[in-house]
């Protein structure tokens, strides 16, 4: 990184800007230096170019807010004016219409990620399985692991070279975007590509990981991609599409697409539209919940209609399981004291399991961030690394299983010939099955098929269970957080309905419950324990499952192992938040903040302009701070007193600025203005395509000229007085989806702003540097 510094990219800070250059310089050289903000992850200590950054992939970037509040200035709402009932019409109809469209294609990838895992992976057992029925073990095993290996290195070097935000789930990227945060390249058409065609090699290669994490990702960036409001490289300027040129349309489009992910890898609608609220999205309206609801049930109808195609044998290997992903309709949901008394026992396990799980996935994070900071030469050998592991794993701890003769009368065949099934063969004779192999040796998804399973309930040993339990949960922890697309989803219910299973073993006839709704409790309960979420879960689950009747007890499993787990530490996706540096605001205040008031945190020196500003001062303070917002204050002759017209982002003042509409002498000149610019030119570009200062050509006459602000002015930016507690402050802030939040004093006579808070202003790191005797070490 270049060794320059500047300051808080959304802020603004004090005094007017008809100071010397000099000054201006050591002013912000002082306030970046007390305002540095390193990630957790980080493991160097790097001399930064902004006092906000985060770890995307293994890089650091600065990252920025989002502009999700409504700009009212003369030529937005001249553009609000003049709209016909057509130009109205059109704007909801494209809404509705680009809802339609993230319907239909995330619902298509997560169709063709299920084909592309079910038949890569299938070859890949087929082949395994046919060489150990011919005794050439040696041969299969190596067939097996060289298959993972090329695999996961194919989606370590899309991951490592096209796009290092594809890595991981991206859940926790997706929240802080609907949180306000702007990281690099997260919701990139290079990450969307790779985060398909990764996690279907990922999944494909082995690792005790799920396509469900990336699907909520791959929406959000397919939303992202069609709501960028067309693309002047490409041609696609349609007047129809310029309507969503900002961030507040982009944001409800971004979360129905992550609604529509969870709705494709679940199977699940309405869990979507409850994951998007409950875990998802930091602003929610009932109109938002309308499109998200449309939007899921589309995925769902895309779904079915695909599936139902599937059955005639079209797609390969896939084709099983339809809507219901794993049917334990046919177990009975009659329960006794003794089923609570144990159900009470999951749930405090999965708390604890869940929280150690949590803790262990923050070391390796940590510990995995210094090996993937040195290349990705470095982030691949790690994958092969992890791949042979996983690989060793899953085909030599099937070899301390002992082999169990088949089951009289069963409807299908045992053992099983083929890839998927309850029975794998391995290395047994005929008429024997090897249950520990009938976990690992199969897809994710199989083996939870079959730990749900109520058809036998000796099928498989505590033994086993044991052994497949420790397995995924140590393969789980030591796979999340290398360069591939990762999600904890299946991990983490294949290890929950691991020790379920156990529980509906130890039990036996004591339980009216079968082994098959155990396992689904116990995965219940872990899904509790590491994710913390309790409506969205219950409801994907009993989607999943197709049960209704266990509502009652997945409701409570979930409940006492999340209130267990928040005892120890946070979900996994806010600890990842929080190690990335996401600079992320909570939905309560912390209660150091009732202790202080707004006035408090306010960073200085204020840049503020005039009505009628000097072109040279605007163009020296685009160009020395990194700034994207400023007070702008009027002062006679324009007004009798000083007084605060309003709020001009960076963005329109650098379209204002290459519009060179400038006069000679300070006047008021809105009128051109507003002839000469349309409410359009000033709309953000997709994927951070804007007008930079470089690209500014003015001259040193044009520098003595002056321009008026007013037409871009927002004049009724959200203010709060400066003795307005900064608990009460923070949750205005985030409720509101501010930027910028002005505070103005609370006597007359006094200057009209008193500073600007911004997201930095609300963090602990800025407040404990601010105040180290008043704020709790965290």
């Amino acid at each position: 990184m270049e060794n320059q510094v500047d300051i808080e990219n959304d802020g603004g800070g004090g005094g007017i800007i008809d100071e010397k250059k000099l000054d201006l310089e050591r002013n912000f050289s002082t306030i970046s230096e007390s305002g540095i903000r390193e990630p957790l992850l980080n493991s160097k200590s790097r001399v930064n170019n902004t006092s906000q950054i985060a770890i995307v992939g293994a890089n650091v970037y600065p990252i920025e807010s989002l502009d999700y509040e409504i700009v009212e200035n003369d030529l937005f709402k001249q553009d609000w004016r003049s709209r016909k009932k057509v130009q109205i019409f059109q704007y909801i109809f494209l809404k509705w219409t680009l809802v339609l469209l993230i319907g239909l294609s995330t619902g298509l990838v997560g169709f063709f990620n299920n084909i592309g895992v079910e038949n890569i992976a299938g070859f890949k057992l087929l082949l395994t399985n046919n060489l150990m029925l011919e005794d050439k073990y040696f041969q299969a095993f190596a067939a097996f692991a060289g298959c993972n290996v090329v695999l996961a290195t194919c989606a370590a070097a899309l991951c490592a070279f096209i796009a290092p935000a594809a890595a991981g789930s991206g859940i926790p990227e997706v929240k802080a975007y609907l949180n306000g945060i702007d990281a690099h390249s997260i919701l990139a058409p290079s990450t969307l590509l790779v985060k398909i065609f990764g996690s279907i090699l990922g999944v494909s290669a082995g690792f005790v990981v799920g396509k469900e994490g990336p699907m909520v990702h791959t929406g959000a960036c397919i939303a992202n991609l069609l709501g960028q409001g067309g693309s002047r490289k490409y041609h696609l300027t349609w007047k129809w599409l310029r309507y969503f040129k900002n961030d507040r349309d982009r944001r409800d489009l971004i979360t129905c697409g992550a609604a529509a992910g969870v709705a494709a890898a679940f199977r699940a609608p309405v869990g979507g539209v409850l994951f998007a609220l409950e875990e998802i999205a930091s602003w929610w309206r009932s109109a938002l919940l309308w499109r998200t609801f449309f939007t899921t049930a589309i995925v769902a109808m895309v779904l079915r209609s695909l599936i139902q195609f599937c059955r005639g044998g079209n797609c390969g290997l896939f084709g099983e399981g339809g809507l219901i992903m794993f049917d334990v309709n046919s177990g009975v949901s009659n329960y006794n004291t003794i089923d609570v008394l144990a159900l009470i026992l999951i749930g405090v396990i999965g708390g604890i399991l869940g929280s150690l799980y949590n803790y262990l996935v923050d070391k390796v994070l940590r510990t995995y961030a210094v090996i993937n900071e040195r290349g990705p030469a470095f982030k691949i050998l790690l994958v092969m690394s992890v791949s042979i592991l996983t690989s060793c794993c899953s085909y030599g701890l099937p070899w301390l299983a002992r082999c169990i003769p088949c089951p009289i009368a069963l409807e299908e065949k045992c053992p099983t010939i083929g890839r998927s099934g309850n029975f794998k063969n391995f290395q047994c004779p005929a008429g024997h099955f090897n249950d520990l192999a009938s976990l690992f040796l199969n897809t994710n998804d199989d083996a939870i098929r079959n730990l749900f399973s109520s058809n036998n309930s000796n099928e498989f040993h505590i033994s086993t269970l044991l052994i497949f339990f420790a397995g995924v949960y140590f393969l789980g922890i030591i796979t999340y957080g290398i360069a591939i697309p990762s999600g904890l989803f299946i991990p983490v219910i294949l290890a929950g309905a691991s020790y379920g299973r156990i529980f509906g073993r130890a039990l036996g006839s004591l339980s009216n419950l079968n082994v098959g709704l155990f396992a689904l409790l116990g995965a219940a309960s872990f899904l509790g324990g590491t994710m913390r979420m309790t409506v969205s879960i219950c409801v994907i689950l009993l989607e999943l499952t197709n049960n209704l009747l266990m509502l009652p007890l997945v409701m409570l499993v979930l409940l006492i192992s999340k209130t267990v787990a928040d005892s120890f530490n946070k979900s996994v996706y806010d600890q990842i938040v929080k190690m990335k540096g996401l600079p992320f605001l909570e939905s309560h205040a912390e209660p150091y903040m009732r202790n202080l008031v707004a006035g408090d945190v306010c960073s200085g020196p204020l840049l503020s302009f005039s009505g009628v500003e000097k072109v040279g001062n605007i163009a020296h303070a685009l160009k020395y701070t990194g700034h994207n917002g400023f007070p702008v204050i009027d002062e006679p002759p324009f007004s009798e007193t000083p007084e605060l017209c309003g709020l001009v982002l960076r963005s329109h003042l650098l379209v204002l600025l290459n519009g060179k509409k400038f006069t000679k002498q300070r006047v008021l000149s809105g009128s051109n203005i507003l002839r000469r610019f349309h409410a359009f030119d000033f709309a953000k570009p997709g994927s951070g395509k804007g007008l930079k200062f470089e690209d500014l050509v003015i001259t040193q006459e044009e520098m003595e000229m002056y321009v008026d602000l007013h037409p871009i002015t927002n004049t009724s930016p959200y203010t709060v007085v400066e003795t307005m507690s900064l608990a009460k402050a923070a949750i205005l802030f985030r409720q509101l989806g501010l930027r910028h939040l002005c505070v103005v004093p609370k006597k007359t006579g006094r200057a009209p702003i008193v500073g600007i808070l911004t997201r930095h202003d609300f963090m602990h790191e800025h407040i404990m540097n601010l105040y180290p005797h008043l704020v709790p070490h965290k």
